[in-house]
């Protein structure tokens, strides 16, 4: 799977710099600002599992920049550094929302732990919501996955299939995912419960098998990322 991508905005450049090349030896994916108007921008621009923000900053401080994406996302986990330790400082960042709080000079191990604490807590919140999800509109297609029933409905005409549990693992991953990359070794770990050569092709063949299924709607195409895994891809009427 892929690293886990961070948002780092540190006006101090050389401290911003060593803090990233930190982060990126442990395998994070990291995308650092200089200051609280150029983190917007990059949050703008980007997707990221985690943000940490310094509190004190030129052009707009982490307070503010953490309120802004606050109006756009509730749950992007948000840790503030700051050197200051005031009380009111600590209170008002967790009244934004802050995930946690901490004050430089800090342990970089403890920084580590901290940060992998906190996606865990968020990866497990997403897969809890996605589990949460148990029917899927696609294109003209209507899905029920604990009936595992796929409805294509238009102009009174209606057509069901009722697919097999595997089937309808594999569609529910790909419509939870629809037109981002669903990674082959994640659909093969979580179905399949294994990766291996002849799991990958019996997972082509499943593949197959929603493509006849969803076939009717020429809006929807489930395309082949190579190297990757595939992208269940629905356009809509006006991008057709």
């Amino acid at each position: 799977m892929a690293n886990n991508r961070i948002l780092l905005v540190e006006d101090d450049q050389n401290f911003g710099d060593v803090l990233r090349s930190y982060l990126e030896m442990h395998d994070y994916d990291v995308t650092l600002a200089k200051d609280g108007v150029e983190g917007l921008e990059s949050y703008k621009k980007g997707h990221f599992d985690l943000c940490i923000f310094d509190v004190m900053m030129p052009k707009k401080d982490g307070f503010t920049l953490a309120r802004e994406i606050r109006e756009k996302d509730r749950e992007m986990p948000i840790v503030f550094l700051t050197a200051k330790t005031m009380k009111d400082d600590v209170l008002e960042g967790f009244r934004i929302g802050a995930d946690d709080y901490i004050s430089k000079p800090f342990n970089s191990e403890e920084l580590l732990f901290r940060i992998h604490a906190i996606l865990k807590r968020s990866q497990q919140g997403k897969a809890d919501a996605k589990d949460e999800v148990k029917e899927f509109s696609i294109g003209k297609y209507h899905f029920n996955f604990p009936l595992r029933i796929l409805t294509f409905a238009e102009s009174g005409e209606e057509e069901k299939h009722k697919l097999s549990p595997k089937e309808a693992s594999l569609l529910k991953m790909f419509a939870l995912n629809v037109n981002d990359i669903l990674p082959r070794s994640e659909a093969l770990s979580e179905i399949w419960g294994e990766d291996n050569y002849f799991t990958a092709r019996s997972m082509d063949v499943f593949v197959t098998k929603l493509r006849k299924y969803l076939r009717r709607d020429d809006n929807i195409e489930i395309v082949n990322i190579h190297g990757n895994g595939f992208q269940l891809l629905v356009k809509s009427d006006q991008e057709a």
